[in-house]
């Protein structure tokens, strides 16, 4: 297979300079690092592709010999890991954020991941929406593309520890490695700062996001919005944004993972002789019957009007508890028509209300146990 042209596997124009050059790098290599893709074999070609554009084009010799004669021009020298290694190419931008290298501490520093708690209703959290949020964090300084030097110049190795961060102290007969003063561990020094980030490479900022919520989150939850947390210092990839999800309490519905609870309280009249309510659902109001000689605490399952989960699957149910409401300031004629019944009901005995005189039977044998 034919080479592609290096400013194309890159993404930059011909007249790119090396700070467009080094953005472009960073970006790809990001994207296509192995130690965040571990296994596919895509990423690793791109990956490697990258390396090696970067290698011939960040050199003003191998650039000027490709830009004349393309890949002929520099022959072996474009091989990908070549004598310099892809690792010392990365290491130079991203020191040893992926645990590589073996010079010390890096200059450059990923940025740091946020958290963002976002409270939804229930219908929102079983529907999805997308919601915009406001979040205070740090962004690459654009005046100089985060490395925190002034624009036009860059930071420069630490004279102290030339670079790696780190300085050896002897204390007698042994040697201690120590983190080196004047840097900091950074390995680098900036003579010059920027005068918008003061050497740091980010600057702070409210930033607006948009958030897909899909449908059927659930109460602590977190959707991960890569790369939207704080910006790396000098040039390093920022962090990621964890958003919480928090559900509001329902003023009807309880829910239990894809199911749904709630309590209907029902007359003592439509639970002696039955009858049809409407109960509400998440998609509207369903009809549901009502059996004579329905006691209190009978659950009613209502089929797929749950929660389909977040994951995938079959649709909850919603589980319906009733509850027989007795009556309260009652009438005159009311309290009349009840002693009625009363006088009625109990002329009937033990047919028409078992569990009370099985109750009241064995009260009256546990008593007779008692007697001497």
């Amino acid at each position: 297979m034919d080479k592609r042209d290096y400013y194309e596997v890159l993404g930059v124009e011909r007249g790119a300079d090396s700070a467009e050059l080094k953005k472009a790098y960073r970006r790809i290599a990001m994207k296509h690092h192995p130690d965040r893709n571990p296994g596919n074999d895509e990423s690793e070609r791109l990956f490697k592709e990258a390396n090696e554009a970067y290698e011939v084009l960040s050199d003003a010799e191998k650039r000027n010999a490709y830009d004349q004669f393309g890949h002929a021009g520099v022959g072996a020298q474009g091989g990908g890991a070549g004598a310099q290694g892809f690792g010392d190419i990365f290491g130079d931008i991203f020191g040893d954020i992926f645990g590589g290298g073996g010079r010390g501490r890096s200059h450059v520093q990923r940025g740091a991941d946020l958290s963002y708690t976002l409270a939804l209703s229930l219908e929102d959290a079983v529907r999805g929406t997308e919601v915009k949020i406001r979040i205070p964090t740090t962004t690459l300084c654009e005046t100089c593309d985060g490395s925190g030097a002034k624009k036009g110049t860059t930071p420069k190795n630490c004279a102290t520890c030339n670079g790696m961060g780190q300085v050896r102290m002897r204390q007698g007969p042994f040697s201690v490695q120590q983190t080196c003063p004047r840097c900091q561990g950074a390995g680098k020094t900036i003579k010059d700062p920027c005068h918008i980030c003061h050497g740091r490479g980010n600057v702070e900022e409210t930033k607006t996001l948009s958030v897909k919520v899909p449908a059927g989150v659930d109460d602590g939850d977190r959707i991960r919005l890569t790369g939207e947390g704080e910006a790396g210092i000098h040039g390093g990839p920022p962090g990621d944004l964890y958003v919480q999800i928090a559900v509001k309490e329902h003023a009807i519905f309880v829910r239990d993972g894809s199911n749904l609870h709630c309590e209907i309280p029902i007359s003592f009249v439509d639970a002696a002789i039955g009858g049809e309510l409407e109960v509400p659902t998440l998609e509207g109001k369903v009809k549901l019957k009502i059996p004579s000689e329905t006691q209190t605490g009978k659950l009613f399952r209502l089929r797929n009007k749950g929660v389909t989960p977040v994951r995938g699957g079959a649709p909850g149910d919603l589980l319906c508890r009733v509850v027989v409401e007795t009556p309260v300031h009652l009438t005159k004629r009311q309290k009349e028509l009840l002693a009625e019944f009363q006088e009625i009901h109990e002329s009937h005995g033990k047919k028409q209300s078992p569990k009370k005189s099985s109750w009241f039977d064995g009260v009256k044998s546990f008593v007779d146990t008692l007697k001497p």
